[in-house]
Formats: structure tokens, sequence, C-alpha cells
């Protein structure tokens, strides 16, 4: 099959291509390895190198061609610009389906795409795309709502999600859900003292934190007031983070306090080994709700004892373990939970999967789209 990928290349923080990272890298490359033909062409609103650049998988024997374009500083001209070669590259390659993702825009694009070389389209939602800002344009929710439901199928990142497109975009089609996965290849469990010793952090202590987005918006507040709360009653007790931050975020300072800054995607494994309990904020909002917080797998194939707010797709994966969730925006739900992973640590036992695992039921749920009106 010749599937054609249509992504953003900036989004989580990394970079599809310079990065080799995330949902729009993996899943393309691991659907090259189980056979299909498959070229992306990936859109950066920010300047970075373009070009053709290929994707080789890790054994060699795969490969994915990607496009990268720039949208440039004239927004209107960068995508008239975008749409011609976007068209003129799609007919040459004469894909029989195109995944659609990253971002509203590209969804609309994708599906209208789609229909003018009258092949299928399957649109994917990372994320609650409602929540991003360019939905708050004029006229751009209705047509985004519409590229959903018009799409031959949408595979997207969570239950909670999937269930909003049934009820409230009355889409009626079919629709897969799709979590993000983990590169087992990076995150796996490793000996703490020597992760420690690594990241140069204090190898007797006990070290709660986080390795992800530290913006307000994820409700980081609760992890950073609820480590206040423990390390004045815990003299031994320090906070390593790393990733992602804006103005907001309000990173507490101190001796105890171990800001990594935003780390390889390499190195982000040595962090989440390196802590006794890992934690993963949230806020119920329309982003919070309807995520896949990826950090989560990553966390639980390392093996790390972790606390994750209750929300959303947490809720309910986490049910059975229930000293393991916390009240999102609590400080002092954060800290009780945190407190109780240090005196008996949990370690939640899933079968995480790999990206390729999530390939092949892409790879499925692609097929039947290429081969039928109608998916089961």
């Amino acid at each position: 099959m010749r599937i054609l990928v249509l992504s953003k290349r900036m989004y989580m923080g990394k970079d599809l291509l310079d990065d080799r990272f995330g949902r729009f890298r993996e899943l393309p490359l691991e659907l090259a390895t189980l056979g299909h033909d498959v070229m992306g062409i990936c859109l950066s609103y920010q300047q970075r190198r373009k070009g053709l650049f290929t994707d080789v998988s890790k054994d060699g024997t795969a490969q994915v061609h990607w496009h990268s374009m720039n949208i440039g500083r004239l927004v209107i001209p960068g995508l008239i610009h975008y749409l011609r070669e976007v068209k003129r590259l799609s007919l040459q390659y004469r894909p029989d389906l195109i995944w659609c993702c990253s971002d509203s825009f590209h969804a609309i694009f994708g599906v209208w795409l789609a229909n003018r070389l009258n092949t299928k389209k399957v649109v994917d939602l990372y994320d609650n795309f409602e929540n991003y800002g360019a939905t708050r344009f004029s006229g751009v929710l209705p047509l985004f709502r519409r590229a959903v439901r018009a799409a031959d199928g949408v595979t997207c990142v969570s239950k909670p999600l999937a269930e909003r497109l049934f009820h409230s975009y009355r889409r009626s089609g079919p629709i897969a859900v799709l979590e993000n996965a983990v590169r087992r290849d990076l995150f796996y469990p490793q000996d703490r003292t020597a992760c420690r010793r690594l990241l140069g952090l204090p190898e007797d202590a006990k070290i709660i934190g986080t390795a992800g987005a530290l913006y307000r918006s994820r409700g980081i507040r609760a992890l950073f007031r609820g480590f206040e709360l423990l390390a004045a009653k815990e003299n031994n007790l320090h906070l390593a983070i790393a990733g992602p931050r804006d103005r907001c975020s309000q990173i507490p300072n101190g001796p105890r306090v171990h800001d990594l800054g935003v780390l390889p995607l390499d190195e982000v494994p040595l962090l989440i080994n390196a802590l006794d309990v890992a934690v993963v904020c949230n806020r119920d909002s329309l982003f919070g709700r309807y995520c896949f917080p990826q950090k989560t797998y990553e966390v639980m194939a390392c093996r790390t004892p972790l606390v994750a707010a209750a929300v959303g797709s947490m809720k309910d994966m986490l049910d059975e373990y229930p000293e393991c969730l916390f009240e999102p925006e609590a400080p002092q739900s954060c800290a009780d939970a945190i407190r109780s992973q240090l005196i008996q640590p949990t370690v939640v036992d899933f079968d995480i999967p790999s990206w390729g695992d999530m390939a092949k039921r892409l790879e499925t749920f692609l097929i039947k789209a290429t081969t039928s009106n109608t998916l089961a």
C-alpha cells in the first residue's frame, strides 16, 4: 500500500526529523518496516532546514522519504506554495491513502486533497485539537469537524477522545483508538544509582520528579507545590525535572531542586530510571480529559513507581491502582500520593506496547479503509 503522511514538523517540543521523535516519525517508519511504501510531507511553522530527508530504520531494512517545507515569514504566500507543492508531489506519488496528522489544518487540507485525488483519507487526532489556538480562528472549527466526519477513518489517541467524536462530532464512521507507545530500545529498567551518577544527581537521596512538559497549563504546579509540602518534613527529598517550560511555569529554586533543562531523547530514560517516584501532572481541561500522556507508558516501561493526575485516560487506566492517582491541580493530594509511593512503592504492571505493536494495529485499520467503504 502507498501511504502519504501529512504532518507538521515540530510537535511536543521536538523536531520530527532532527530529533527522530514521536508518533508521526515512528508509526510511518514502522509501516514501512511492515512492507508498505510510505512518503511523508511535513510543514514547519518555524524556519528549519528544508528539502528531502530519508529516515532509515535502525536495522536498515526500511525507509521513509520526508519532504520538509517551511511556511515562511509571509504566511499566505507560504501556504499557497505549500499547497501547490503537496498537490504536485501527491500527483506524482499517487497514494492509496492519506494519513492526515498533527493539527486541524492538516486534517482539513488532507481530506480536501484526498477528495481531489479520489483516494482514501484517515485523520489522526493525537490530541483534542479544539484546545489548539488554530481552531479559534473564524471558520476553522466547523471545517475541522466536517473533515473529521468526512474521513474514511479516524485514529485517535485515547478512548475518551473517541467517545467525544461519537457524541459531539456525531461521527458515524469507524474510529480506532491508537495510543502513544514507547521505543523499547530506549525505555527499559536501568540501574538507578548508575543513572543518577550519569546525570549528576545525589545517589543517596529520595528523588521525585518528571520528564516532560513543565507548562502551568498541564497542572505542573501540583508537583512543585507538593514537593515543597513534602520537603518541609523530609530533609532527604529532592526534585529532578526536565522538559520544555514557559514563563508561567514558576519552577522552584533551591539546593534540592535539579533542573536538567530539555534532555535529548536518549537521556530521558536515565532521568525516569533515576527517580524513586515519577509524577504525571495534568489538568481537568479540554486537553487533559482527552490526551494520552506518552510519558506514562515510558515510566511504566522503566518500571519506575508513578503517581498521575486522575483525569481522562489516566483515571481509567489506573482504576485498579488507586494509590497511584491524585486529584488534578491539588498539591496536597499529589504530596499524599507521592508519600504513599515512597513508603510502599507500587510498580504498575502493564504490557507496554512498542511503536511496532501500534503500527500493526494501524496497518489493519488502514488496509480496511482502502478495501471497503465501511470499516469493521
